[in-house]
C-alpha cells in the first residue's frame, strides 16, 4: 500500500502543505510567547501567584510533552491531514475556552487542552513537509518552516502587548480562532492525506509513555512549588523512570511499536535530540523570565516590552530559512554547535549586565547575539532528526523530537522559577533583577553544554554516509509495510 504523498505532486501542492503546516507551528509558538508576555497581567487580573503563572506554561508544556508520541502515532495510524485538522480544531477550541476563563483554575485546566491539540498539530508541521519535499530540498523546506515560526516568536511580544495594552488579555487566545477555523478548511481542501507504516496503534505503547511523560513532566511542575526533595517530586520521578523502562521493554516485543529503538543506535538522532533538549530549557527558561523583566523588573508596560524583546524574538524569523538552506550544503553540526555557544554567550551577557536601571541599548547586542544562536538552532536540529531516520518514519521522529524539547522546556522553567525564588523576588525591581541575573547565568551555562552534545554530532559526510535516504524501513516496520 502507499503510505506516503506521491513524489510527483504538483508544485501547489507542495507549497500549500509548506504554508499550512508552518501556520500549524506558528499558532503554537505564538501562543506561548503571547502568554508569556501576558503573564505580570494575569498576576493582577487573576489575583495568580508565581505557581499560577508556572502553571499557564506548564500546564500547556505538561500536556504537550507527555502526548506528543502519542499524536504522532495517531497521524501514522488515522491519516497525517486528518489529524492535524484535528489537532488544529481542539487547539482553536481550547482557546475559546482559554478566553472565557474568569479564574487560574479555568484557565490552566484549558491551558492543557490546547497543549494536547497541540502535541498532534507540532509533530504532524514536520511530517507532512517531510512527505512533501525531496531529501535534498527538506533543509531549505525546514528553514522556512522555522521562519514561520519565528514569524510567532516575534509577533507574540508585539502582538501581545498591543492587546493587552488596548484591548483584554482575552484576545490573546481570541486571535487563534479564525487562523484555526482558516488552516482546518484548507488543509481539507487542498491536502492529500497520508498514512505511516503501523496498520494498528500500540495502544500499550500508548499508555505506558503517556503515563511516563506525565509524572517525569509532573515532578519538574511541582518542584519549584515544594521542593526538589519533596516525597511526591522524588516520586514521580522515580514511577516516571519506572514505566519509561517499561516503556522501552515493550518497544522491544511491540509488533508495531511506537519508537524503533534502533534510531537511537544512531549517532544523528541520539545527538539532535540532546541538542533540542538543552536549546528548549535555556530558551523556554529565558522566555519566562525575560518577558517579565521587562516589564516588572525595567517597569515597562506590554506593548513596550513586546516592541524591546523583538530584537531577541525576531532572529529565528530572519536568520532560521537561511540557516536551514545552507544546512543542506554545509551540514547541521555547525549550525547547531556554534548556535548553542552564540545562545550562551548572549543569555551570559544579558546576565551580566542586567540592573534595574540599565539601559535599553545596553540589553540589544546580548539579546540579538543570543537569538541569532537560537535561529541556527532551530531549523538544523529538526532537519538533523528527521534526516537520521526514514521520511516514512519522520513523524515518528519529530514527535520524539519535540517531546524531548518539550521536556526541556518544563525544566527550565521550573529551574529558572527556582533558582530567581531563591536570589530574588517581586519585591521590588532591585529584588527581581538580582534572582534574574541568577537564573540567566543558569540559562547561558545550560546553553553552552547543549554545544558540547553538538559537536557530538555527525558532520555532513556521516550524516550523508549514515543517511537511511527515505528507501528503508525499520525492521521492526518491515511486516506492517507488506500490510
Amino acid at each position: 500500500m502507499s503510505t506516503s504523498t506521491e513524489a510527483s505532486a504538483p508544485p501547489t501542492g507542495v507549497v500549500a502543505t509548506l504554508i499550512l503546516a508552518s501556520l500549524g507551528a506558528f499558532l503554537t509558538s505564538l501562543d506561548v510567547v503571547v502568554v508569556s508576555t501576558a503573564l505580570p497581567t494575569l498576576q493582577s487580573h487573576l489575583h495568580a501567584n508565581l505557581s499560577d503563572l508556572e502553571w499557564t506554561i506548564n500546564g500547556y508544556n505538561l500536556a504537550f510533552a507527555s502526548l506528543m508520541l502519542t499524536g504522532a502515532a495517531l497521524g501514522d495510524r488515522f491519516g497525517r491531514r486528518n489529524m492535524y485538522v484535528l489537532g488544529v480544531g481542539v487547539f482553536t477550541l481550547s482557546s475559546i475556552a482559554c478566553a472565557l476563563s474568569s479564574s487560574t483554575g479555568s484557565l490552566i485546566a484549558a491551558r492543557v487542552v490546547q497543549g494536547a491539540g497541540a502535541a498532534v498539530v507540532l509533530p504532524l508541521t514536520l511530517t507532512l513537509i517531510s512527505d512533501a519535499f525531496p531529501i535534498e530540498k527538506r533543509g531549505a523546506a525546514i528553514g522556512i518552516w522555522g521562519g514561520i515560526t519565528g514569524l510567532g516568536v516575534a509577533a507574540g511580544p508585539v502582538l501581545g502587548g498591543l492587546i493587552i495594552q488596548d484591548i483584554s488579555w482575552q484576545w490573546i487566545f481570541w486571535i487563534n480562532v479564525p487562523v484555526g477555523a482558516a488552516v482546518m478548511v484548507l488543509c481539507l481542501a487542498l491536502l492529500k492525506d497520508s498514512r505511516g507504516a503501523r496498520p494498528q496503534l500500540d495502544l500499550v505503547g500508548v499508555a505506558l509513555v503517556c503515563a511516563s511523560l506525565f509524572a517525569l513532566t509532573w515532578a519538574p511542575v511541582r518542584a519549584p512549588s515544594i521542593g526538589w526533595g519533596d516525597p511526591e517530586v522524588i516520586i514521580a520521578l522515580v514511577v516516571g523512570a519506572v514505566l519509561m523502562g517499561a516503556f522501552l521493554t515493550w518497544q522491544r516485543r511491540a509488533r508495531f511499536p511506537m519508537l524503533p529503538l534502533e534510531y537511537f543506535s544512531s549517532r544523528g538522532f541520539s545527538t539532535a535530540n540532546g541538542v533540542a533538549f538543552f536549546l528548549s530549557f535555556s530558551l523556554i527558561g529565558s522566555l519566562f523570565m525575560i518577558a517579565q523583566m521587562f516589564q516588572v523588573g525595567l517597569g515597562f508596560n506590554p506593548l513596550q516590552a513586546g516592541l524591546r524583546i523583538l530584537v531577541w524574538t525576531a532572529m529565528p524569523m530572519l536568520i532560521a530559512p537561511i540557516a536551514g538552506g545552507l544546512s543542506d550544503k554545509i551540514g547541521n553540526k555547525p549550525f547547531m554547535m556554534f548556535g548553542l555557544i552564540l545562545q550562551g554567550g548572549g543569555l551570559l551577557w544579558l546576565a551580566l549586565v542586567s540592573k534595574p536601571d540599565v539601559a535599553y541599548t545596553t540589553l540589544v547586542g546580548p539579546l540579538i547575539v543570543a537569538g541569532i544562536g537560537i535561529a541556527m538552532v532551530f531549523p538544523t536540529v529538526a532537519n538533523a532528526v528527521v534526516g537520521s531516520v526514514p521520511i516514512i518514519d519522520s513523524g515518528v521522529a519529530a514527535g520524539t523530537n519535540n517531546t524531548v524539547r518539550e521536556g526541556g522546556g518544563v525544566f527550565g522553567v521550573a529551574v529558572l522559577a527556582a533558582v530567581f525564588a531563591a536570589n530574588g523576588g517581586y519585591s521590588s525591581p532591585a529584588s527581581f533583577m538580582h534572582g534574574f541575573k541568577a537564573a540567566e547565568i543558569v540559562a547561558a551555562v545550560v546553553a553552552i553544554v547543549g554545544a558540547g552534545v553538538a559537536a557530538l554530532a555527525p558532520n555532513k559526510q556521516q550524516a550523508d554516509a549514515a543517511n537511511p535516504n527515505a528507501l528503508l524501513v525499520p525492521a521492526t516496520l518491515q511486516t506492517a509495510e507488506q500490510v
